[in-house]
């Protein structure tokens, strides 16, 4: 293949251009000239989508803030359902105490022991208000309410049993008997004295306890009203 002499090309082309610095002035031109032009397209184009796309999220911001006003409003009406199912639950539960406690300080009650006194304090379930959405703190009206748990909150009922026994073993023994209930529990000797009854000695004391709520599973129901035939 031939050769091309590159020196010589030079040598004849700066023979030919009488000034090169003002053609080099015109080429750095004609691209800055050009480099503008791609970045503004580039720019313009740009534009154009991040437009679209403010746009598109601007609909979809829309759509979705009913969307979430929606959710809103179904969580609201979970939580009432929720909660008064809850409150049912826990009067439902709370219905027979007294039978509860009554039959098991009877079940652990040992021999020569007898009650003087049986009782129990704390309110029933149902007293509260049921509340399912928070209201918004004043000055802040807008703003979206905070949603409160279903939760039922429930008393502690403490019981108290006031009586005599002639054996000291018969109270430890009762003692043991109510704290293996499983609706008693944290069964503590509050005070225990010597006293005469219809001229015997005995050991007068006071038991304190507290009401437990077992699990659904461990409470046997039984019907009311039986079918006779």
């Amino acid at each position: 293949m031939p050769k091309i002499d590159f020196a010589a090309w030079i040598e004849s082309v700066k023979e030919r251009v009488k000034e090169p610095w003002l053609i080099g002035g015109v080429v750095v031109s004609a691209l800055a000239l050009a480099l503008v032009g791609f970045l503004y397209v580039r720019q313009a184009a740009r534009e154009a989508t991040l437009e679209q796309a403010l746009q598109k999220a601007v609909q979809d911001s829309t759509r979705f803030a009913s969307v979430l006003k929606e959710r809103e409003m179904a969580e609201a009406k979970r939580d009432t359902v929720l909660r008064s199912l809850n409150l049912i639950r826990a009067i439902d539960d709370d219905r027979f105490v007294w039978p509860h406690v009554m039959d098991e300080v009877s079940r652990a009650l040992p021999p020569y022991t007898w009650i003087v006194s049986l009782g129990f304090t704390g309110a029933g379930q149902g007293q509260q208000a049921v509340t399912t959405v928070a209201a918004a703190p004043s000055g802040e009206t807008g703003k979206r309410r905070k949603l409160v748990q279903t939760a039922v909150p429930r008393d502690t009922v403490r019981v108290r049993v006031v009586g005599n026994t002639v054996d000291i073993q018969a109270l430890t023994r009762f003692m043991t008997q109510l704290e293996a209930s499983p609706f008693l529990a944290q069964v503590q000797l509050a005070k225990s004295e010597r006293a005469m009854d219809n001229g015997k000695e005995v050991t007068q004391f006071q038991l304190d306890m507290l009401y437990t709520r077992p699990d659904a599973a461990q409470v046997r129901r039984v019907p009311l009203a039986v079918s006779v035939r």
